[in-house]
């Protein structure tokens, strides 16, 4: 479970907001000589102004490669080559814009919130089975079950509030 919470901050990272973030195209995946590799293995990433992400490749070869891939991606943003580095601006979202990004956003945290669930059901299936089995007693499986009933609680509400700070973030101008 909570790997899953990890998961979904990781997956909000990526997400845009009005404001500059590495985030953003870190984990984006560059055809560097046959290979699809990270963006982040293949460059500095910094933030520029509070606008701008600024992109300095390892190799000064690959600025075109980065380039291709920011313009296919399905981020809506224009690289700006200068030299050996890529200025990639970030311009002010729209209100419509804002409220799509806002429902992307509690999409992907329930989806999280289907594999705690998920979780929880494995784990009261593994306690029936150790019951049945006689591994462990009839009190041990109920007590178990509370103590998955809780966490799932926990994770859940964990969930819930980074959900909350990310819309908020989003709202934000």
């Amino acid at each position: 479970m909570t790997k899953t919470v990890q998961f979904l901050e990781d997956e909000f990272r990526g997400v845009r907001t009005g404001r500059a973030s590495t985030g953003l195209v870190e984990n984006m995946k560059i055809d560097y000589y046959g290979s699809m590799t990270p963006l982040k293995q293949m460059a500095s990433l910094s933030i520029a102004e509070a606008t701008q992400i600024l992109i300095k490749p390892f190799d000064p070869s690959s600025v075109k490669n980065i380039e291709k891939a920011i313009k296919t991606s399905d981020l809506g943003l224009t690289p700006m080559a200068d030299g050996g580095t890529i200025r990639l601006p970030i311009p002010p979202l729209s209100e419509e814009r804002r409220q799509k990004i806002a429902a992307q956003l509690k999409q992907m945290a329930e989806q999280q919130k289907i594999a705690i669930r998920n979780i929880r059901r494995d784990a009261n299936k593994q306690l029936d089975d150790e019951e049945k089995s006689k591994v462990i007693t009839e009190d041990d499986r109920d007590k178990g079950k509370k103590d998955i009933d809780d966490m799932t609680k926990k994770y859940s509400d964990q969930i819930d509030n980074i959900l909350k700070d990310k819309i908020k973030e989003v709202m934000e101008e």
